[in-house]
C-alpha cells in the first residue's frame, strides 16, 4: 500500500531539518576547531596560557560592542525631534524653553561684544601734515580729537596731545593723547602712529585716524655692560659702568634720561654703605658712561653680599622710574652668578660682561629723597615739641 502524500511531505521536511542540523553542527565544529587552532597559535607565539588568550579576545570583543553601542546612542541623542504642535497650535514647552535660552544667549553675546568694542575704541584724532621742500621742514598740525573716553571721576577728560619730533623720514611720527592730572601722573588715553616713509609729503595730508591703545613690551628692557675688579689685599671692589644699549623708552618723546645706581646689599637685602650713581645721559637709549665706583668688601663677605645695578629714567619733577636691574652674587643664577665667580677667581683683573636687564622690583626707586623728607619731618616735629615744652 503506497504512503499518503502527507506522510511523504512530513518525511521530506524531517529529512531536510536533519540535514540542516547536521550541516550546522558540522559548521560549528569546524569553526570551533579553527578557533582552537588560532588560540593555540597565539598562545604559542606569545607564551601565554590558552585561557589568557581567550580572556583577552573576550575583553576585546566586549570593548568593540560597547564602543559601537555608545556611538549608536550618541547618534540618536544628537537627533532632535521635529517641532510638535499641541492641539491649540502652540509648540511644546521644551521647544519654547530651548528657543528662549538661545535668544538670551544671543543677547548676552551681543552685549559682551558691545562692551569689548567700547573698551577698544578710544576715540579719533584729526591732524594735518605739510612739508616745505624749500626749508626742508615738516609742519604738523593737531586739529581736533573726537569721542575720547572719560577718564576723570566727573565723566570727562582733560586731553592734550604731544607730538614727538622725528629728524629723519625713516622714523615714525607719534601723536600721544594724554589726560591731564594736576596732582598725579598723566594718563595716556591712546596714540596715533604715522610712519613717515608711508606718507606722500608732496601734497598736504589731512585725515582722521582712530586712537590705538599703547602697547608696552615689558619683556625686553635693554642691556648693560660693566666690569668687576676685586683686590683681596685691600678689599676694594671696583665697578666700572661702561655703557647701555636698546633701553626701554620711558618718556613720551620716545627716549629716556638714563643713569645707573649701584648698591651693595647683605643677605637680608639691606644696603651696605652708600649708594653710587652715574651721571644722567639726557635723551639717550644707548648711553656711554665709562665711570668707575669703589666699594670696600672683606674677602670672606663675598659669599654673603649682592651687588645690585639699577638703570633708572631720571625725572626732574617727580621720582625716577626704574627701567631694569641686574643683581650679582653667589645666590644668583646664570650669567649673574658666572660674572661674580669669574671676578672672585681672577683677582686684580677687570672682568667685563654684558647683561640683559631684568624687571625691577616694586618700590625700587630713588628712596634717598623719601628718607630725607622723613628725617626732615621728624626734625620738624622735634622742634615743635621743644617750642611747646614749658621753661
Amino acid at each position: 500500500m503506497a504512503p499518503s502524500n502527507g506522510l511523504v511531505h512530513r518525511w521530506k521536511r524531517q529529512s531536510a531539518t536533519e540535514a540542516t542540523t547536521t550541516a550546522l553542527e558540522t559548521s560549528t565544529e569546524s569553526l570551533k576547531q579553527k578557533f582552537d587552532e588560532e588560540v593555540r597559535y597565539v598562545a604559542t607565539k606569545t607564551g601565554l596560557q590558552r585561557w589568557h588568550v581567550i580572556l583577552a579576545l573576550l575583553l576585546l570583543a566586549a570593548g568593540i560592542v560597547g564602543f559601537c553601542g555608545w556611538c549608536i546612542w550618541r547618534f540618536f541623542k544628537k537627533k532632535r525631534p521635529k517641532d510638535k504642535k499641541k492641539k491649540d497650535g502652540r509648540m511644546d514647552q521644551d521647544d519654547e524653553d530651548i528657543l528662549v535660552d538661545n535668544i538670551e544667549e544671543h543677547d548676552v553675546r551681543e552685549e559682551t561684544e558691545k562692551v569689548r568694542d567700547a573698551k577698544e575704541y578710544l576715540g579719533k584724532l584729526q591732524y594735518k601734515l605739510e612739508y616745505d621742500f624749500n626749508t626742508q621742514t615738516l609742519n604738523v598740525t593737531v586739529i581736533q580729537c573726537s569721542e575720547l573716553p572719560a577718564l576723570d571721576m566727573g565723566g570727562t577728560s582733560d586731553p592734550y596731545v604731544k607730538v614727538p619730533y622725528s629728524e629723519t623720514f625713516d622714523k615714525t611720527l607719534v601723536f600721544a593723547v594724554f589726560d591731564y592730572d594736576r596732582f598725579s601722573k598723566h594718563d595716556q588715553i591712546g596714540e596715533v602712529k604715522v610712519p613717515l616713509c608711508m606718507v606722500d609729503l608732496a601734497q598736504t595730508i589731512e585725515e582722521w585716524k582712530d586712537l590705538q591703545s599703547v602697547k608696552v613690551d615689558d619683556q625686553y628692557l635693554g642691556d648693560i655692560c660693566f666690569s668687576l675688579r676685586y683686590v683681596p689685599t685691600s678689599g676694594k671692589l671696583t665697578v666700572g659702568i661702561l655703557e647701555c644699549k636698546n633701553l626701554k623708552k620711558m618718556d613720551i618723546t620716545g627716549a629716556s634720561d638714563p643713569y645707573v645706581k649701584i648698591k651693595l646689599l647683605d643677605r637680608k637685602g639691606k644696603r651696605i654703605g652708600k649708594k653710587k650713581k652715574t651721571s644722567v645721559k639726557m635723551g639717550n637709549l644707548n648711553p656711554y658712561y665709562n665711570e668707575s665706583f669703589v666699594f670696600i668688601v672683606e674677602q670672606e663677605q663675598l659669599r654673603r653680599v649682592n651687588l645690585e645695578l639699577t638703570v633708572s629714567d631720571y625725572d626732574r619733577i617727580g621720582t625716577s622710574d626704574p627701567i631694569g636691574r641686574v643683581s650679582l652674587g653667589y645666590n644668583r643664577k646664570g650669567a649673574e652668578l658666572k660674572h661674580w665667580k669669574e671676578m672672585v677667581e681672577n683677582p686684580r683683573r677687570p672682568v667685563i660682561h654684558w647683561h640683559v636687564l631684568q624687571d625691577p622690583e616694586p618700590g625700587d626707586d630713588d628712596d634717598d629723597e623719601k628718607k630725607k623728607e622723613k628725617k626732615d619731618k621728624e626734625r620738624k616735629k622735634e622742634g615743635e615739641k621743644k617750642e611747646v615744652a614749658p621753661p
